[in-house]
């Protein structure tokens, strides 16, 4: 008998209004769990999106306020980004996030340590895990992309927001059958951190 395996999905930019309960819908169609990385200024406006993720057993995470793309950010902006962001969140659920992933995965030491600073773990995502959904290549091209190189521990990098996302919907559900076909089970990033018995290597320690 196969073993189970665990991977992350993770979307990046919500929530979106259209596009994130679909996305929530087929997650719990297929008994998967996600971790959903947000930004501040979106929480800011669907309140009820965000309680929906928690309340359905996903996991939240910090990105940025105003999705701020940056690799030379100022330690002074990006505390104001993270802590603006993490004071939306918790007035919304009653917690901040542990998690922030940031923007475009670009990053640096002084980013890395005023996050580690600020008590956050900075998430990035597997490298070859990456099927750039946001550019939509099409469904197949995000399906094959993301099946070709599974394997336990990945991060999955996909989008909620920013866009028409339907190829990206479209393309979830192709990836949950197969993962579910071969026994890959998809829970939150803190989750698989636990439960991997392969250590991503795709973050930073605090």
């Amino acid at each position: 008998m196969m073993r189970v395996r665990y991977i992350s999905i993770t979307f990046d930019d919500g929530p979106n209004p259209e596009f994130t309960p679909k996305i929530l819908d087929l997650l719990a169609k297929y008994n998967a769990k996600a971790t959903f990385f947000i930004t501040g200024e979106k929480a800011e406006k669907h309140p009820k999106l965000v309680k929906r993720i928690v309340n359905e057993g996903h996991e939240i995470g910090n990105h940025t306020y105003s999705h701020m793309y940056n690799a030379n950010i100022s330690e002074e902006v990006l505390i104001d980004e993270l802590t603006r962001t993490a004071e939306i969140i918790k007035g919304i659920l009653g917690f901040s996030p542990i998690l922030y992933r940031p923007v475009g995965g670009l990053y640096n030491d002084s980013i890395v340590a005023i996050a580690k600073k600020n008590n956050y773990q900075v998430v990035l995502w597997s490298w070859h895990q990456d099927p750039k959904d946001w550019m939509n290549p099409g469904v197949q091209k995000i399906v094959s992309h993301v099946q070709t190189g599974m394997k336990p521990g990945d991060i999955i990098l996909l989008h909620d927001s920013g866009g028409d996302r339907s190829q990206t919907i479209e393309a979830l559900e192709l990836i949950l059958k197969d993962a579910n076909r071969k026994k890959f089970n998809a829970v939150t990033v803190s989750e698989l951190m636990i439960l991997s018995e392969e250590i991503p290597p795709f973050l930073f320690s605090l």
